[in-house]
This record gives C-alpha cells, structure tokens and sequence, in this order.
C-alpha cells in the first residue's frame, strides 16, 4: 500500500480583503519592541544628521539631497538588524523563548505527518535523508507516531522513476508513503495543500521538510511535544544549521549561519515573541490552523506580481497569525539542519525565484486584519532585495556627486547674502567619520557573535578554538565583503528583470559542489569586472581619496572572476588548518553520518533512462502502475497534449528503441502516467 485511506480536509482559499475573527493574544513583548526600533530610529536619526552635514553642509544640492534619502533607507536597515542582535545579546545572556522546549523528551498522545516534497531532486539524498530521520525516531521510542509521505512534484521522468526505484528500497514498510503529482500546479505550496486536503484529517501535525532537510528524533518528538501542550499555537519553527559544505563559498555560509545565525534568531525571537515568522521548511505545524487560515489566494494580474504565490511561507505565517494562531521560534534546539547552494552562481539561482515572491509580497501586505510585526516580516522580505539596487544608485550617485564638485561649476546661492555661491562639496573628515560609524553598525554583530563564542565552550572547540575561530570571522569577513558587491549586483539585475516583467520560473536546486570551469565564470561574471573597472576608474578620476574609500566595493567587482572561481571550488588547505569549521564537521551527528551512508545504497547513482529503467525490472513495474493516481471520469478534462503526442508516437512505430528518442521528457512523462501508455511500451518491448 502506497498510499493510506484519505481523510480530505477542507483549506478555504483565503480573502486579503476580509478580516476574521481573531483570538487576541498577549504582548508581553511591547518594551522589546519599542528597544529595537526605538534604538534604531535614534542610530538612523544621529546617522542622518552626520551624512546631512558631509553631502549638504555648505548648501543643499539635488543630489546631496537624493543622497541623503537612500542614505536614511539603507541606514535604518542595517540599524534595525544592530538593534535586534542586541536583543540577541541580551536573550543569550538571560531568559528563555517564550515557547519552552527543554526538559524531559515528552510522551506524545498524537500522530504527525513528516511531508517530504520534492522536485527533480536526487533520490538518493531524499530517501537516505528520510530513512535516517525515521530510524532516528525510532531511537525516541515513539517512531510509530509519525508517518512519511514523500510528495513529489518531479517532472524529470528519469529522476521520477528513480525516486520510485528508491522509495522501494526504503526500510520502514507501511510508514513511508509516495504520491506524485502530474501538475505541479501552485509549486510546492500547492504540493502542500493537495496533501491536507486529502490526509490532513487523520494527522493534527504535520512537520514540513525541504529535500535537504534532516531533523533529530529527538528535536522532531520535543517540537511536537510543545505543539500538544500548547493548543493556541499553529507553527514552530526550528533554526536549521548549514551543514556538509564542502565548497569554499558553502563552507563560509556554514560557518556564518553557525556562529552568528544563533545570535540573529535568538534576537529576532526575542521581539517577535509569537508573531514568528515561517522559512517553509524544518518546521511543524498544527495542521487544522493551516487548513483553515493559509490556503493561498492567486494574485492578480500576470507573473512575475500576479499568479500563484512563491515565496508562501512567510504569507502562511502571516494569515495564521491573523486568525490568531501563535507562530514560535525555538533557536534554542539543536539537531535540525540543512545544506547550502555551493556556489555564488548557484544561490543566484534560487534568489532569482525568492526575489520574485517575496516582491509579490507588496500585493499581500495591504490585506485586512494582518498584526503589524506580521507586514513588518512581509515588508522586510521585500526590502532584503530592494536595498541592493538602493545600494547600487547610492554608489552611482556618490560619485556623481563627487565628478560634479570636482567638475561642474554650477552656482548654488541661498537665500541670504552672499558674495560666494555654495559650490556642491563632501566633507572628508566627517566622511570618514560617517563611513567608520556605519561599519561598525554593519560588523559590531559578528564581534559580538564572536564574544559570545568564546564564553560557549561546545562551540568555541568545534570552530577551532578561540584563535583559528577569530581568523575564520576575519576571513569570511574579508571574502563576504569581497563578494557582496557581486552579489549586490545579480540582485539588483533580478530585481531590475522582475520589474520589466520576466518570470524566474521554477528550477531545481543544485545542492553538490562540482568542477567549475574559469571560462564559464568569465563569461558569466566578465560584466561585473567591467563594472567594476569603469566605477574605479571614474572614481580615480575624482580624486585618489574617493578612489580609497570606494576600495572594498570596487575590488570585489573587478576581481569577481577569480572570486567566483576560488569560491566555488573545494578549499581543503582551510580544513587542514583548522578554518571556517562548525561544531558537526568535528563531531560530525550521528543523524548526518546515517544520511550520508544510506545515500549509496538507496540509489545515489545518476538516474537511467525512465522506459529502459523500468523495463528492466518488472517487480519496479508492478509497483509504478500500483502508484500511478486513478483515471479520471471518461469526458471530464482537458486532454493532455504530451500523452496525445506520445501515444501517436509510440501507435507509429513496430520497435520501442526506434522510438524512444523521438519522445521528449513531457512526452515520456504522460506516457508513462497512462497505463494505456504502459500497455503500449509493453507492447512494443
């Protein structure tokens, strides 16, 4: 049995214009809140008070003044995230989350569903990632709480009918179920909600996973746990750590998320209280609060602003905490991981797709009845991709303004007399003095994370000891400023894209490392040296000093082939010498080292053509027809043109092999679907 009885349960699509009814809950959080952004107005206030007297001092100018207000924008960004690692500081020091999930490992009274949804992902990885989370909960005791449905969205009919071959192959009969979807109609939020509405009835939780995800039994069964003592809470969410980075890029990402993401999320945890936020994945969630508050409207208007929602987490959270549900984060419990892109190429891949949702997030914030801290969670995820263009125009207008004093002539008399004209100027001193005051607003967290490293014995051994653990913070420093101008570039090109109406689509995730060619990264990187070139020369020809305090940003530009290159590749001299290393690479968890010996055996090989794959075994061929979703009512639908297509193909031709590369993948993938098509392969076989 593939599947079990359903148990449909009904998920609304939800109106943004209408407000529900909504249990009220308590803000023991208001003196956190008003810290935060109480304390971030004042540094905004005193920062624009500085950069008002280097731009506009001597007279304000149009474009003194245009930047001055980007420098108000990007400045109350970078402060916001000071202040809430402050609270950080200050949760790590004293006091729990509000949500309490120490203390014994609770006996559970419930079942919960684990959803696996996966798409044209490697079997291997999914299924060793499941077969290690299921035999880590059996290790709890309470493993026959928990059923698996693996949900696959897989288009690929290769990697499909590998992910059946592995599915079989998996240990846990009766508690693993497989489902694919045809249509993977609204992604992987409408991958989710076919499954409420056809099993959700029989599972009160359900615990979402990404197909890099891996949880402890023991973190999964405390998470539940608090969600069964706690009947007014809809979600919990973990803090997942980045784990088996084995590029250099991946590995900085690791050993950042690992020393400074507790910091930030304990910080943010702090003041969000129960108006958390969602990631969309190493999370459990009460699966009637979902049902009920989080089916997803379809926006308006045509991609990339209208059509399905992408990025749906955050407006899951958001709608659940409308209709009062609380919404948690434990930062606090180990043992739920996940891996990294290993490439700046790679991750600009995947933000191309989160740029696109989170600015269709602009049509979400307006609707009715949202809690504040709810659209600020909506409006910060827009702002995490319109500050880098923002950054970008306040590069470009720096030094405009600087080729203008140094070049226009143009008078600028005030009101009052004067025998002079106010000439457009910068102040240098209070120049430098502004540029030392936002670095140390942007780098103050890390040596703070640091500080805090050091007082934490656990992890100050697993990075190395305080010394190597030191020149790690210095050299991911170094490098991510070396790469954010890059980065600062392909977002403000992705937004720029969505803005002219180009959709991003939706693409699989490359999760390992590979041999990475110099030229394919000239190629795709060869405009942003050139930029990179063009900005410093005009900088120069300002003066040697703008060209100095432009320094950072122009080197990372100009040297983003070789960065890019260097990055992207393994760096095992770091490892031998004890740099950019996290606690799980010493003392590498059991759960991880089960994943990584089961990903082999359960089909870690490159998947083979799908028709000769499954004709090969005919116990594989069995099972497939047996998963295959039942035919629908005869004259109810629209005919699929691929299986139209593939069936002729295949009605054309006396010999399989003669037409097996005349099938394209959408062809191969109808055919096998129908068991008409089935009976014809057979056939021809």
């Amino acid at each position: 049995m593939f599947l079990p009885a359903e148990a449909p349960l009904a998920m609304p699509v939800q109106s943004l214009d209408a407000r529900p009814d909504a249990a009220r809950l308590g803000h023991p959080y208001a003196w956190r809140r008003a810290f935060v952004f109480g304390t971030a107005i004042l540094l905004t206030a005193a920062g624009t008070w500085e950069m008002n007297a280097v731009l506009n001092g001597r007279g304000a100018s149009l474009l003194g003044v245009a930047l001055l207000g980007l420098f108000v924008s990007l400045f109350a960004w970078i402060a916001l995230a000071f202040t809430s690692t402050v609270g950080g500081v200050i949760a790590s020091l004293g006091g729990g989350p509000a949500l309490d999930v120490t203390g014994p490992v609770p006996t559970l009274a419930t079942r919960t569903a684990l959803l696996m949804p996966t798409y044209n992902e490697d079997p291997g990885r999914v299924m060793a990632g499941v077969q290690a989370m299921m035999e880590s909960l059996d290790a709890t005791g309470q493993g026959g709480q928990f059923d698996v449905f693996i949900l696959s969205d897989t288009t690929q009919p290769d990697v499909w009918i590998a992910e059946e071959a592995a599915y079989l192959a998996l240990h846990a009969p009766g508690r693993v179920f497989y489902r694919r979807r045809a249509k993977n109609t609204a992604r992987k939020a409408g991958n989710i909600a076919e499954w409420v509405m056809r099993f959700g009835g029989a599972y009160p939780q359900m615990l979402t996973l990404d197909a890099d995800s891996l949880m402890e039994g023991d973190t999964i069964v405390r998470i539940v746990g608090a969600m069964e003592r706690n009947p007014g809470v809809g979600l919990i969410q973990t803090l997942p750590v980045i784990v088996n980075g084995t590029t250099l890029f991946a590995r900085m990402q690791q050993f950042a998320g690992r020393v400074y993401g507790p910091l930030i999320a304990q910080g943010i945890t702090w003041w969000h209280g129960s108006e958390g936020n969602y990631w969309g994945h190493n999370a459990v969630i009460r699966t009637r609060a979902f049902a009920g508050q989080a089916g997803l409207p379809v926006l308006p208007g045509r991609a990339p602003f209208g059509g399905h929602i992408l990025s749906h987490d955050f407006v899951e959270a958001a709608l659940m905490r409308r209709a009062g549900w609380a919404i948690h984060m434990v930062p606090g419990l180990g043992g739920s991981y996940e891996e990294s892109p290993p490439s700046l190429t790679d991750i600009a891949v995947r933000d191309r797709r989160w740029a696109q949702g989170n600015l269709q997030h602009a049509g979400v914030v307006r609707a009715r009845g949202l809690h504040w801290v709810s659209r600020m969670h909506l409006m910060m995820g827009i702002g995490s991709y319109i500050t880098s263009p923002l950054w970008l125009v306040f590069l470009v207008l720096g030094v405009l303004t600087a080729l203008q004093a140094r070049f226009v002539r143009t008078e600028y008399f005030g009101t009052g007399r004067s025998l002079f004209p106010n000439w457009p100027s910068v102040d240098p001193v209070l120049a430098k003095d502004v540029f030392i005051g936002t670095m140390a607003v942007l780098l103050v967290p890390k040596v703070l994370a640091y500080a805090l490293l050091l007082f934490n014995g656990p992890l100050r051994r697993g990075c190395g000891g305080a010394a190597r653990a030191g020149v790690s913070v210095l050299l991911e420093t170094l490098l991510g400023g070396l790469i954010a101008p890059v980065a600062m570039l392909i977002q403000s090109m992705a937004v720029l894209g969505i803005l002219l109406g180009r959709d991003s689509g939706w693409n699989a995730q490359r999760r390992d490392g590979g041999r990475v060619r110099v030229w394919d990264v000239a190629a795709a990187y060869g405009r942003f040296s050139l930029f990179g070139l063009v900005l410093a020369g005009a900088a120069y020809v300002v003066s040697p000093a703008l060209f100095a305090w432009m320094t950072p940003v122009l080197l990372g530009l100009s040297l983003a082939i070789p960065l890019v290159a260097l990055t992207s590749g393994p760096a095992p001299t770091l490892r031998r010498l004890g740099l950019l290393l996290i606690p799980e690479e010493r003392s590498v968890p059991p759960i991880l080292a089960r994943a990584a010996a089961l990903r082999g055996a359960l089909g870690g090989a490159e998947p083979g053509p799908a028709i000769p794959t499954l004709l090969s075994d005919p116990a594989l061929m069995v099972a497939h027809r047996a998963m295959l979703p039942p035919p629908r009512a005869r004259g109810v639908g629209v005919p699929d043109p691929a299986l139209v297509l593939g069936l002729a193909k295949l009605a054309d031709h006396d010999r399989l092999a003669d037409v097996l590369s005349l099938l394209t993948a959408a062809e191969t993938a109808a055919v096998l679907s129908s068991a008409e098509g089935l009976d014809r392969i057979l056939g021809l076989s």
